[in-house]
């Protein structure tokens, strides 16, 4: 691996709705640059929102790092400024991994129960990544059958998302806030080892503080409960205060 202080940022691969992945002049790193952009309804919603990219690269990064800390392999190597990370290079898995917690969003729709109605152990889902598609919801038997995946694949991306699940569960608990879902994805790194990729932050998750009921996420802007970023701050600030995350 080359010097992290000699990395520099070459084309863009990819540009994502928050994210932009750039090469470098190592083939196994990448330079992500977190937009200021929130999307929402797969993109059908897009604001530009000054600060926004900068607070959701230092949440993600305090959280991969935490997590790696606990065995939780994962792409993150390095932040570089407010708005720019280096991680591994991984081929990604087109496979959303959603994990509930509480009933929220397309699954309180589909079944009509409670909102918030909290499960007795977390229920994990898979969504097809395709934008064409609108991501559609695929089991492990379409995942095999589309050789998305194989069926150990599958068995170790459940458990690395119920591992994530554990632990962000004891860190919002230091923070007085209930993890309702969050989706993560999983990269095929150059040993052909599957490790935790693209990002964690209030994107990607359902937060709820216990004691307000308030989001402390994305639903914030998806349901238009006000300005975002700063709510993205808070969090952001109750976070750096959590022992050991820090």
């Amino acid at each position: 691996m080359t010097d992290l202080t000699q990395i520099e940022k070459r084309d863009l691969l990819y540009k994502g709705k928050a994210k932009e992945m750039f090469t470098t002049n190592d083939p196994d790193i990448m330079w992500v640059h977190y937009m200021d952009q929130v999307t929402a309804f797969n993109g059908k919603k897009k604001v530009q929102m000054a600060g926004k990219g900068q607070t959701n690269c230092e949440i993600s990064a305090l959280i991969f790092t935490d997590l790696a800390k606990h065995g939780i392999e994962n792409h993150f190597i390095k932040q570089l400024d407010a708005n720019n990370q280096l991680v591994k290079r991984v081929k990604i898995i087109p496979l959303e991994t959603v994990v509930r917690n509480f009933a929220s969003g397309s699954f309180e729709k589909r079944f009509a129960v409670k909102h918030l109605l909290k499960f007795d152990k977390p229920i994990t889902e898979f969504y097809y990544k395709s934008d064409e598609l609108d991501d559609p919801f695929i089991n492990d038997f379409e995942v095999e059958a589309l050789k998305i995946a194989t069926e150990d694949q599958m068995n170790q991306i459940r458990a690395i998302a119920l591992m994530v699940n554990n632990r962000l569960k004891e860190i919002f608990d230091k923070m007085a806030i209930d993890l309702v879902d969050f989706k993560v994805e999983i990269g095929i790194d150059r040993d052909g080892k599957l490790i935790l990729a693209d990002e964690i932050s209030p994107d990607s998750c359902r937060l709820v503080d216990r004691k307000t009921k308030k989001s402390l996420d994305k639903d914030v802007f998806r349901k238009g409960l006000g300005e975002l970023v700063p709510v993205y701050k808070e969090l952001l600030g109750r976070l750096e205060k959590v022992e050991g995350v820090n």
